[in-house]
This record gives C-alpha cells, sequence and structure tokens, in this order.
C-alpha cells in the first residue's frame, strides 16, 4: 500500500483526521475522532519530506518505542499508533490549555508561581525517570497541565530508555536538542545522563524566576560550548527579591559538573516543597558571575574534555530516599517510640544519605473545633510538633535532613498513605500498640497502612516485634 501524507478528512484504522492544530518542524498535531473511542484525542504525524529525513524517521520510532512503556497522569494516555508502512503517527490523549510556552512568553512570574511550576515539572520528571526514561529534550514547549493540576510530558522523540535500544545514538554523532536548556554532557554526546534534565529543570526555573534565559538564545552549537566554563548571572542580581533558597536550588541545578547537581529529580522536587530544608551554600549569596581569572582557569581545563564522567543508574531514580516514620508522641508510648528511633537509626546506616519525615496524626474527630487545646491551654497542633524535634534530638542528624509534620486528619491511616505518597517516601516506619482497644484501633491503622501505601512499611510493637509487608 502506497505511503499517505495527513489532510483533513483522512480516514486511517478507523480515525477521522479533523482541523490541523499544530505545525511544528518535525511533525503535525490532528484533532481526530474514533466511533469507538469518546475521549477528546490528537494525531501525532511525522514531517517526512523527500529529502534526508533520517533524525524524523529514527525520532518518531523512539517515541513509538517509548510510550508504550510510559503510564501515569505525567504522560498522555496513549491510545493507538501506526507504523511507517502507510502513514506513521501516534494517537493519545487530548489535554486542553496549550503548553507552558504561553507561561515563560509573559516574562518573570510571581514568587508563588515560579515555586508552584517548578515544584509540578520536577515532580513530572520524577515520574519520567522512575520510569526508566529520561526525556532528553525539556522545555516549556514540552510540557502540558492538566485541568487537575499534574504537568504532562509530551514529545520523546530524543528520549533514552534505560532498557532499550538508544537508535539516536547509534546512528547520529551531533549532540540534540534545544540548545538553550540542553546540558554540558549532552554537548559531549552523552544520552545517558538523568541529571541532564535537571540541569534543563534548572535553566526553565531560572527563566521563569527571571524573565531571562541563563544561557541566551544559542543558535549554533558551537556556542553551547560555552556553558562547560561560563557560569549564568545569578538569579538574584536580575531579582534581588527572589528568596536564596531558591538560587540555590537553581544553580545547583545548572552547575557544569553532574556530580555536583542534585543526583534524582525527586530530591529536587523535595527542595522545591521544603524550602525551609534546603542547606544553603555559597551559591545561594552569590550576586555576580564568576571573575575573568575563575574563568579562563575552567575554560583550560575544559579545553580537551570529552567526558564529565559516569551517570548514576536510571534504575534507581524512583527508589528516593525518604524515610517517613510515624511517631506516636502520648506517655505511654515513650517505649515503642524509643524502639522506632533505634530501628529508623539502624535503617539510616543502611542509607546514610536518606532524608527523614516525621509525622505525628491528630485524630480530627476525636476534637470538636473548639478543642485543638489541651488542658493547659496550649495548642495541640504546636505542641505536637515541639514534641517530634524533642524525639529526633536521638537521631544526631543536621537540620536539612529533617522534616516535622503534624497531620489533621479524621483518618489517621489515610493521612499517613496520602503523605507518604506527596512525599514520595520510599518506606514508612511505624507502630503499633500492644494490648486492649488502643491495639485494636491502632492495629487498624497499620493495617490499612500495610495494605494500601505505595511503599514498603515495617511495623513495630512494644517489647521489639516486627512486621515487615
Amino acid at each position: 500500500m502506497p505511503q499517505i501524507r495527513p489532510h483533513e478528512g483522512l480516514q486511517i484504522d478507523g480515525f477521522t483526521l479533523g482541523k490541523m492544530l499544530h505545525k511544528g518542524g518535525f511533525a503535525t498535531i490532528w484533532d481526530v475522532t474514533h466511533p469507538d473511542q469518546p475521549t477528546p484525542m490528537i494525531m501525532k504525524v511525522p514531517t517526512i519530506l523527500d529529502g534526508d529525513d533520517a533524525p524524523t524517521i529514527v525520532g518518531f520510532e523512539v517515541e513509538q518505542m517509548i510510550m508504550p512503556r510510559l503510564s501515569g497522569p505525567h504522560v498522555p494516555r496513549l491510545i493507538a499508533m501506526g507504523d511507517f508502512s502507510v502513514m506513521p503517527y501516534i494517537v493519545t490523549e487530548f489535554i486542553p490549555g496549550g503548553s507552558l510556552l504561553r507561561s515563560f512568553e509573559r516574562g518573570p512570574r510571581s514568587l508563588s508561581t515560579v515555586i508552584e511550576k517548578a515544584a509540578l515539572m520536577t515532580e513530572a520528571v520524577a515520574a519520567l525517570h522512575a520510569q526508566l526514561v529520561i526525556h532528553l529534550d525539556l522545555k516549556p514547549a514540552n510540557f502540558l497541565q492538566r485541568d487537575t493540576g499534574e504537568m504532562v510530558c509530551i514529545d520523546f522523540g530524543l528520549a533514552h530508555h534505560d532498557q532499550l535500544p538508544d537508535l539516536l545514538a547509534e546512528e547520529f554523532t551531533i549532540p540534540m536538542g534545544t540548545y538553550p536548556y540542553i546540558a554540558p554532557e549532552q554537548y559531549l554526546r552523552r544520552r545517558d545522563d538523568p541529571r541532564s534534565d535537571l540541569f534543563a529543570l534548572g535553566a526553565m526555573i531560572y527563566e521563569l524566576a527571571t524573565g531571562q534565559m541563563p544561557f541566551g538564545q544559542p543558535e549554533k552549537l558551537r556556542q553551547v560550548r560555552r556553558r562547560l566554563w561560563r557560569d549564568p548571572v545569578p538569579p538574584r542580581a536580575l531579582r534581588p527579591e527572589l528568596p536564596e533558597w531558591l538560587q540555590e536550588i537553581i544553580l545547583r541545578a545548572l552547575s557544569v559538573d553532574p556530580r555536583r547537581r542534585y543526583q534524582t529529580a525527586a530530591q529536587m522536587a523535595f527542595d522545591l516543597e521544603h524550602p525551609a530544608q534546603v542547606p544553603l551554600t555559597a551559591r545561594a549569596r552569590k550576586m555576580r558571575q564568576d571573575g575573568w581569572w575563575t574563568v579562563w582557569q575552567r575554560k583550560r581545563r575544559m579545553a580537551r574534555l570529552t567526558d564529565l564522567g559516569p551517570p548514576p543508574r536510571l534504575s534507581v531514580q524512583g527508589q528516593v530516599p525518604i524515610l517517613l516514620v510515624a511517631v506516636d508522641l502520648s506517655p505511654d508510648m515513650e517505649a515503642l517510640a524509643d524502639q522506632l528511633r533505634q530501628s529508623l537509626g539502624r535503617m539510616l546506616t543502611i542509607q546514610p544519605d536518606a532524608r527523614v519525615v516525621c509525622v505525628n496524626v491528630i485524630k480530627t474527630a476525636r476534637l470538636g473545633i473548639d478543642q485543638m487545646t489541651d488542658d493547659e491551654g496550649n495548642n495541640i497542633h504546636v505542641t505536637r510538633l515541639v514534641g517530634l524535634r524533642h524525639w529526633a534530638e536521638g537521631l544526631n542528624l543536621p537540620d536539612e535532613r529533617l522534616t516535622f509534620t503534624v497531620l489533621e486528619h479524621s483518618d489517621p491511616a489515610d493521612a499517613l498513605i496520602d503523605h507518604a505518597e506527596k512525599v514520595r517516601a520510599s518506606h514508612i516506619l511505624m507502630g503499633a500498640r500492644g494490648s486492649g482497644g488502643a491495639r485494636r484501633y491502632l492495629g487498624s491503622v497499620s493495617a490499612k497502612v500495610v495494605a494500601e501505601a505505595g511503599c514498603s512499611v515495617t511495623v513495630m510493637r512494644v517489647g521489639g516485634g516486627t512486621n515487615e509487608p
């Protein structure tokens, strides 16, 4: 069967093409319908001309390999694909609202918007990395946002999957990506480092916060090479009201050496959501670019550089080193609280870089709206927060590795499950009382957490007994 090209009214495999929604350099996007698919859909068709379209063809093959292996709210739902024998295409759900490009074109955004968008984009990238995919072409146009709030990554034509052949690396030697956002190691032709996506995130957050691109808008590849030695103007030099912690995150993400960046997107997302826990370095207070002597020395070191070192294993990107411990602060549960602290200490010897999220739950069903104070008139929420901090003193951890949260919820189990998902905990450590009605009550909490939590759970009982589902 001869190959056909897309046009309005075309019918293929039961799909009918409507209006063309977008025409890019490598593909066109069409409104499409199907009698068996009531959901709004779009069809992406690569632009294949009569000349040398090898990058377009290979990129589309890459996208067709990767998309069926992705799931979740941070990617478009795949509906159908067509091969090159007639007309190659990918049909996905339609996500209304357009890309983030409009938001970036409006210049610097409010601090609250910068933080919100940055956290949502980073969460989406963390979800990709957890599924063994590095995007390698992150830019504002490749982020959409659902009505429910989640960011959605699109366009996987340059992506790398840790367990699939890298067709682009096999067939082409030139670096690929969008020049204002690609990382130094991409310029050096490395396509398997997840930290490259974190560099692109840093560049986009910089742009949202300042209204300027950290490295300008290079049009030629040789201009990208300068970011091996030339640091960007610090964000706070352009917008002094930006907080130091945000500059710390941005400049850390934009480090030339990937080893000095965040090592996972999940760690970066955690800092964006917990600014008080961000450890500040000299980067946070920097107000000007490095001087000519520093730049000259760096350029001399980088002149013959061909590699920035091996990347971390992508297979561990989803395993966030965050331990959530639910602490019962009741006076009669001190022994159990001590056991939890000892058990947590042993876990930290295995995961020495892990962060610890200390949580206590106030069951609101037991309290009236005017009963949030104890018998001495102290605010219960504040008292519990102080109690958590006191409990954690025995861990001897620096402040930046500890987070304290008091949750108020009618169902303690739901509160713990939801919070574990929010902070992307890799493990939950909790206790269960040992006898009587209290045990029956708390036992039901731990059983529900074990059954429904999206991570592993250890349940401890007074006397040292544990249960690790």
